[in-house]
């Protein structure tokens, strides 16, 4: 592979793993979505603009340098003993979300009742496992993809389910902030499609997330969201049904 090739690929590592686009990077330096397309699928990247783009990003040119060559893999998702090691220990636990909110070591350590030599051990917990990489002056780089999720009944979301009354005892009249249930029968096509559309948003407050991390840090508010889409009838309902499940299924095959 040409040098060109190889500096490209991993231009788009870097963007992949702070889920830019092409469009927020051309807005970043200035440029067309159009030309910055060009440059990568032509491998036409000068030095002048290579430089605008690893500031954009906010990538250390060193760092970037050092993955050459490596493997694109990066980690969708922990196993059931990696995620109850971090969930088992508050203060990894911590320092794992802390570094998904790409806040800095100094950060860390000056929020949360997190010691220096402390918060080292942690990060260096996390690099083995392979969540991220971690540089000189305890810099790190999340190893993490777009699509990086708990295990849906794993160990961190049992214990977010755990958390579902505080999260729930609040107002929601913040800004950005709302809260709804809304009951409805639909088809499974249906039930699909609006799936993966909760799931682009998902994505859309993940890009925001990224692009954001430029600002200082009094301007970036942490969010949680909450999206559980289930079959599920209110108990209160399902207390006054004249058949249980199996019966209702049957029932409901005669095409009633």
């Amino acid at each position: 592979m040409k040098v060109s090739e190889t500096l490209v690929k991993a231009l788009k590592r870097e963007l992949r793993m702070r889920g830019l686009t092409y469009r927020e990077l051309a807005g970043r330096i200035g440029l067309s979505e159009a030309t910055v397309k060009r440059m990568f699928s032509q491998h036409s990247i000068d030095l002048r603009r290579l430089d605008a783009i690893l500031e954009a990003v906010g990538a250390e040119p060193h760092a970037m340098l050092a993955t050459l060559g490596e493997p694109d893999h990066l980690l969708d998702k922990m196993t059931w003993d990696q995620e109850a090691e971090i969930v088992g220990d508050p203060r990894l636990f911590t320092v794992a979300v802390c570094t998904l909110s790409l806040l800095s070591y100094e950060q860390i350590i000056s929020i949360y009742r997190i010691g220096q030599a402390e918060c080292v051990r942690h990060l260096l917990r996390l690099e083995k496992i392979g969540f991220l990489e971690l540089h000189p002056n305890n810099r790190y780089r999340l190893r993490v993809s777009r699509t990086f999720r708990w295990l849906p009944d794993g160990p961190i979301i049992r214990y977010f389910r755990s958390e579902a009354t505080d999260f729930l005892a609040h107002g929601f009249d913040g800004p950005g902030e709302t809260v709804g249930v809304l009951n409805v029968r639909i088809s499974n096509e249906a039930r699909l499609s609006l799936k993966a559309r909760l799931m682009a948003l998902l994505d859309e407050y993940s890009e925001q997330h990224v692009a954001n991390t430029r600002l200082p840090l009094a301007k970036r508010h942490p969010m949680s969201i909450l999206v559980g889409v289930r079959s599920w009838e209110p108990t209160i309902m399902r207390s006054q049904r004249r058949l249980d499940d199996e019966a209702l299924a049957r029932w409901l095959r005669k095409g009633v």
